[in-house]
Order: structure tokens, then C-alpha cells, then sequence
């Protein structure tokens, strides 16, 4: 009989709060947090280091404690050998992406769980990721590892230190840059050809399985696609969106998106929701509505929104991070359905209009039971017909009430900042694009809580909260993504405080991770937070932008809204700096070709003058709103004193005549100053 956790005896994880060690906690493996307390100890005692490294809705993370951790055997050989350490990647990017370089460059793959073997000094010498307990089919096992490991540690010592230092110095090597400092000039085709080489005509996305979202290239193709000109780019970006939409991978019962899919189809999600992925999904959804004026957009960008609110959204007004693949032991149980169960719920006529559109089989799609999605369906003939639609979202409903009563999955309750930035940014673009004035409520309130909650009184920002602690320096990524939060909340509702706001924290920003004030790029980590084994600067973007490339986009822009130099001179600094890299691989830095086009295209520039309520401004940002503007900036300038202490040209664009007016600039020359909507649209819309 399973002992529960009240009968086990606990190990020091047990004191911390991250949702993923304190799975660990009663573990038989004594466990320690990141601390010197740990790698003292393996000093003193000689031994080597065994840092397990996941997060607390990972799958195999779950798969490996069950087979190893909690096993008896694995953790006395441990406890005997070894000193081991748990990390949330989640809460510590910086260690991940340390010792996740390490696993790339030594074995050309990564992933987590990541098990790496360190030195007391915190150096690599041996990584791999999930292994079984014991090896079978070609696979290496846990203890068979331990033993060689242990046994090389005790006859091999000298020559492990020697690898782990030389190691060490390839990962600090690698933030040295090629003497490049010039972008090609075809880099922005040559990111382009790649995506249309690997596209999926018949699925959309790109490459073979497992597929995954990556927002970030959508918006690169959409920036393509207005810069250049180029229909076939908007086609990748339409197709990719409605097929995901359509499969597995979004959740038609309860709604978000999955984290990737495990098949072409994007029938069969890993079955984690992640915050981050949701957030950017809205903004690519949201973008790609403006372009098209495809109100299935606007209602998938709603739904997402929907889910994330009623399921990631705490009573404080953060957001968690994520719901697991896992529940009641098995990947997916949560979400899958038996025909029969859905016959019992809706009856079997209304079931068998349900199967037309949402097709089931006896045998299913996944492991007997059936995953709901759209694949063979005409999403057209549905958007035609406002009755069926409504049909077919009450039995939806009925299937959703249904579902809550099963054991839900484990729910990540912590918040993290950039997330957060990234789902304020989301909803603060909804809010505007689609004049959702609810949506601009809830990114303000999450906002203020990053701001109450999660900053110290000196202003430094906090990484992560949970149960009323703040606490782990913010990173690079944090600041970023609270900059680009801060920048749509301007657009969207026209607060000076916002923008404001945003240039202190751009400052914070430059003086705490930029070297060279920030012309050779930022460092993840900041000069105040602890030192590690080396001090990455990253640039290709992984399931995220990377934070690099968003500090770039958002310094550009703001640049550009306070005629600041020195924001355009930082960013031409890191084109210049991480040039070798991205001219060696811009499809994987989409994000900063992004800011590159905004960077190169001409900018419109509008500013409204008047009151805040004026009927005719308000029409005039309506329809502005409505349309896809990725390289412009916007605007309102609500009194005399308003932006005096944002742009001091800006200040002097007033109303004319008392009245409201507007002010456009396109294409490096600017309009006569307008002052009816009419007019506005004819200069806007040319």
C-alpha cells in the first residue's frame, strides 16, 4: 500500500515554493534547493553533484520520479554517492539555460527532465535527460549511470575536473561573437525562403512532427506579409492558425491551446496549457483579425482568453502558469471522451449532429478514447450558419459541465513576471483591436499586482510570487515583457503613466543587464544576482521570444514615441553585436527580424490632440485600431503639459482651432493636420 505524504518522511525541499520541488519533497532522494549549503557539503564530502532540472507540469519530469525517485534503491545509491539538487527551470532560467547550452553543445539535443553532473564548483562534465531506472532497448538506465559515474568520480577524478573546466570555458566561449557585425542584406528572405520550404501545405505549420505554435514566427510572416507584399506569406500564417485551431491541440471543450503537437495534424497534444503559449496565441489571433477582418479570429482570440481567465487567473489578479498533461496517473485522461459518454450527456440525436462536426469513433483516436477536434470540417459552413454555431457551443457547454466534475489536472499556481507581461500585452492588444474594454481592465489589474506585489521598494522587480512571496531577481525576460505590457496598455488606453513607467523601467533595464549600456546586448541574469558558472546572452527564441529580441523591439519603439537617439542607438548596437549569429540562422531569432523590419520600415506616426473624450478621436482610434499597423506608433496628446516629459515635439502638436485634430506622418513625410474622421481615414487608409 502507497504511503501518502503525511506518512513519508519529507526532505529539505519541503521548505520551498515552488509548485515543482515540493512535488519532490517526499521523495527518499534527500534533496536540496540550489543553495551553497549544497555544493559546500559536496566539497567537504567529495562527491559529485547530481542536478535534476524540470518544472512542475512536465510529463517525463512526473514519468521519471515515479520510475527513480521514489524508488528505494535509486535513492539510497544516491543519497550514498551523490549530492542531489532540484531546480524549477520555471523559477531559475538562468541555471537551465546554462546547463540546457551545456546539453546542446555536448550532445546536440536537450529537454527536461535535464540531468546534469556537476563538480562542487557548480562546472558540467555529463548530461543527459529522462532515462528509465533500468536500461532496456539500446536506452541507458539511471543506475547504470550513477555506477559509472560514480565509479569514474573515484579512479578518474582529475580528467572529470579537466573536461568539467574545459566545458565550462566553451559555455563562456560561445558568448564570444564572430568579428560580423553587419546584417546580410537578404537576411529578411532568407528567414522567409526557410519557412516556405518547410511549410505544411496540408496542415499548415512547419516541418514534420512534433509540431509546435511558435507565435513568433507567425509574426515575422505577417510583417513579411505588409512589408513586402507577400500573399503567400499571410497564406502560411492563415492555414497554420485555422489547422491548429482545428485540431487536437486546442481544447474545443473547455478552450487554450495545448503545448505542442505530438502528430502532423495537430491532432494529439502533449496535453499541458501553458500560459505563455496562450498569450502569444491571442496576439497572433488577434493580428492575423486585423489583417483579414475573419471574425473566426476574433472568436478563437476570445475563446483563449476565456480559459486563461477562468482557469490561470488568481483571486489577486496574476496569472498561474500552467495546467499538466497529467491527471489521475495517465497523460490526457482529463480531456479525452468514449462515444457512449458523449451520447449519455447530449442524447443520442443531438449527439449524432455533435459527431458530424466533432467526429468520434468507437475505437477513437487516442488510446480508446477520443480527442474532440475539427480536422475534416469546413469551418466556413459553420461561420455561415449562426444557428448551428450556437447548436453546437450549447452541447460544448453541456460536455464542459460535465468534464468539471472529473479530477482536474495539477494546476501550477505560481506567477511569473514575464509571463504575466506576455498575457497583459495579449490582453491589452484584445482590448484594443476588439474594443473589449473588460479585457484592458484585467491587464491593468495585472499590471498593478506586478507592480504591488512583485517589486521592491526600490523598484528592483521580483520573478516570481506565490502564497504572498515574492521572490528571485527578475531576468532580462521579466523586464522586457513588463515593457511590452506597459507599451499596449499605452496604446490601448492612452494613460501617460504607462509610458512613463515604461521608460523607468527601460532604464532599470539598461543599467541592471546590458553591457556596454546595453550596445553589446543583455545578459538573462543582472549584475546584482548571484554569478554563476557563466553569464549568457541569449538570442534565438525557443518557445518564447527571446528576451534580447524583445528589449529590442520595445527600446525601438520606444525610440521612435519619445525621439530619444540613444533607445535606436542601443538597438543598432545589438543588430550589430548578434549579427554572426543571426546572419547564421534567422529563422530562429523571428522576433528580432521583427524589430529589424520595424527597425527599417517606414513608421507611421500619429498624434491625436483634443480631449480624451472626444466623440471624433475616439471614432479616429477606433478605426485605426482596426487596422494592422506593426510599424507605427500612436499618440494622444490630452493637454499641454501631457507629454512634456515624454517627446518635446510631440508637446507642441495641439488642437487647431479648438478642435480636435490629428497629426499623421507616412512614408518620412507628414500630412496637413486633420480634424474629421473622414479625412483621418483618407491619409490612414492611402
Amino acid at each position: 500500500m502507497a504511503l501518502d505524504n503525511k506518512q513519508k518522511k519529507s526532505n529539505r525541499l519541503v521548505h520551498e515554493m515552488s509548485p515543482y520541488l515540493l512535488q519532490h519533497a517526499y521523495n527518499p532522494v534527500n534533496w536540496y534547493p540550489w543553495s551553497d549549503e549544497a555544493f559546500n557539503l559536496a566539497k567537504r564530502q567529495d562527491k559529485p553533484i547530481f542536478l535534476s532540472i524540470g518544472y512542475s507540469t512536465c510529463h517525463w519530469c512526473h514519468v521519471m520520479e515515479k520510475e527513480s525517485f521514489e524508488d528505494a534503491e535509486v535513492a539510497e545509491y544516491l543519497n550514498k554517492y551523490f549530492i542531489s539538487i532540484k531546480v524549477d527551470r520555471e523559477e531559475r532560467p538562468d541555471i537551465d539555460q546554462i546547463y540546457m547550452t551545456f546539453s546542446q553543445v555536448s550532445t546536440g539535443q536537450g529537454g527536461w527532465p535535464l540531468n546534469v553532473f556537476l563538480t562542487a564548483e557548480r562546472k558540467p562534465f555529463y548530461v543527459t535527460t529522462y532515462l528509465p531506472k533500468r536500461s532496456r532497448y539500446g536506452h541507458p538506465g539511471l543506475m547504470d549511470v550513477l555506477v559509472g559515474i560514480e565509479g569514474q568520480w573515484r579512479q578518474n577524478n582529475e580528467e572529470i575536473i579537466y573536461s568539467a573546466d574545459k566545458m565550462t570555458s566553451l559555455l563562456n566561449d560561445l558568448e564570444i561573437r564572430k568579428d560580423e557585425n553587419k546584417l546580410k542584406r537578404t537576411i529578411f528572405f532568407d528567414a522567409y525562403d526557410f519557412f516556405d520550404e518547410s511549410f505544411d501545405d496540408r496542415y499548415g505549420g512547419f516541418g514534420k512532427a512534433p509540431k509546435f505554435p511558435t507565435p513568433h514566427h507567425l509574426f515575422y510572416l505577417l510583417r513579411c506579409y505588409q512589408a513586402f507584399n507577400q500573399p503567400d506569406a499571410l497564406v502560411m500564417v492563415e492555414k497554420t492558425l485555422k489547422q491548429m485551431y482545428q485540431g487536437g491541440l486546442f481544447d474545443h471543450i473547455g478552450f487554450g491551446f495545448s503545448r505542442y503537437s505530438t502528430d502532423e495534424q495537430w491532432l494529439v497534444p502533449h496535453f499541458e496549457k501553458m500560459l505563455y503559449d496562450n498569450a502569444l496565441l491571442v496576439m497572433i489571433y488577434a493580428e492575423t483579425y486585423q489583417v483579414t477582418g475573419n471574425p473566426l479570429y476574433k472568436k478563437i482570440a476570445q475563446k483563449t482568453i476565456t480559459y486563461v481567465n477562468r482557469d490561470l487567473r488568481s483571486e489577486e489578479g496574476g496569472f498561474f502558469c500552467a495546467e499538466d498533461a497529467d491527471s489521475e496517473g495517465e497523460e490526457g485522461r482529463f480531456y479525452v471522451w468514449s462515444m457512449e459518454k458523449v451520447e449519455k450527456i447530449l442524447g443520442k440525436k443531438r449527439a449524432a449532429v455533435f459527431f458530424k462536426f466533432y467526429p468520434m469513433t468507437a475505437k477513437g483516436n487516442f488510446d480508446g478514447k477520443n480527442i474532440p477536434n475539427m480536422i475534416p470540417v469546413d469551418l466556413d459552413l459553420i461561420e455561415a450558419n449562426p444557428e448551428l454555431e450556437k447548436v453546437l457551443d450549447e452541447m460544448k457547454a453541456d460536455l464542459f459541465n460535465q468534464r468539471e466534475k472529473r479530477i482536474h489536472p495539477h494546476k501550477d499556481d505560481k506567477i511569473l513576471t514575464a509571463w504575466n507581461g506576455l498575457m497583459i500585452t495579449a490582453l491589452a492588444m484584445a482590448g484594443r483591436i476588439f474594443d473589449q474594454p473588460e479585457y484592458l481592465i484585467q491587464a491593468e489589474e495585472t499590471m498593478a499586482f506586478i507592480e504591488n506585489k512583485m517589486t521592491r521598494r526600490n523598484g528592483r522587480l521580483y520573478a516570481r510570487y506565490r502564497l504572498g512571496e515574492a521572490k528571485i531577481l527578475a531576468y532580462l525576460d521579466d523586464y522586457a515583457s513588463v515593457i511590452w505590457g506597459y507599451l499596449e496598455l499605452y496604446q490601448a488606453t492612452f494613460k501617460t503613466e504607462y509610458l512613463e513607467k515604461a521608460i523607468l523601467r527601460a532604464v532599470d533595464m539598461i543599467n541592471i543587464f546590458g553591457d556596454d549600456f546595453g550596445m553589446s546586448g543583455f545578459f538573462q541574469y543582472g549584475n546584482d544576482a548571484e554569478k554563476l558558472i557563466a553569464r549568457p546572452k541569449e538570442i534565438y527564441d525557443n518557445a518564447q521570444p527571446s528576451g534580447n529580441a524583445l528589449a529590442a523591439c520595445c527600446l525601438l519603439k520606444l525610440g521612435k514615441i519619445t525621439g530619444e537617439q540613444k533607445y535606436i542607438d542601443i538597438v543598432n548596437g545589438m543588430f550589430a553585436y548578434f549579427a554572426g549569429n543571426l546572419n547564421q540562422a534567422p529563422m530562429a531569432s523571428t522576433m528580432m527580424l521583427c524589430a529589424k523590419l520595424f527597425h527599417e520600415q517606414p513608421t507611421t506616426e500619429v498624434v491625436f490632440a483634443g480631449y480624451e473624450k472626444d466623440p471624433t478621436i475616439r471614432a479616429m482610434n477606433q478605426r485605426l485600431n482596426k487596422l494592422f499597423l506593426p510599424f507605427s506608433v500612436v499618440l494622444f496628446n490630452k493637454s499641454e503639459k501631457d507629454l512634456k516629459t515624454i517627446n518635446a515635439f510631440a508637446v507642441n502638436q495641439q488642437m487647431i482651432h479648438g478642435q480636435p485634430t490629428a497629426y499623421v506622418c507616412k512614408n518620412y513625410r507628414c500630412e496637413e493636420p486633420v480634424n474629421d474622421l473622414e479625412s483621418f481615414l483618407k491619409i490612414i487608409e492611402e
